[in-house]
C-alpha cells in the first residue's frame, strides 16, 4: 500500500479510469456481437439499429485509444458490408 497521500489518490484515479476503459471496450465488443446476431436473424431494421450503435461505440473506443484505429475501421467496414448485403437479398 502507498504511504504518501498523493500516491493513494493516484491509485484511486487509476482504478476509476481502468474501470471506465474496460466498460467502454466491453460496450464496443458487445455491440459487434449484437449486430452479428441481428444479421444472422435476418432482421434488417434491428441490424441497422445495432450497426449504428456499434459504430458509435467503436469510434468512442478509438478516440480514447482503447482499440487500434485500423481494427476499428476494419470492424466497421465488415459490419456495414454484412448489413448492406443483407438488404440486397
Amino acid at each position: 500500500m502507498a504511504n504518501v497521500k498523493n500516491a493513494v489518490k493516484k491509485i484511486k484515479q487509476i482504478n476509476k479510469t481502468t474501470l471506465a476503459n474496460q466498460q467502454a471496450k466491453s460496450t464496443a465488443k458487445n455491440a459487434i456481437k449484437k449486430t452479428d446476431k441481428a444479421i444472422l436473424s435476418q432482421n434488417k431494421e434491428e441490424a441497422q439499429k445495432c450497426l449504428k450503435h456499434a459504430i458509435k461505440s467503436l469510434d468512442n473506443a478509438k478516440v480514447k485509444g482503447l482499440m487500434h484505429r485500423n481494427k476499428v475501421d476494419r470492424e466497421k467496414s465488415r459490419l456495414t458490408k454484412k448489413v448492406n448485403s443483407m438488404e440486397s437479398k
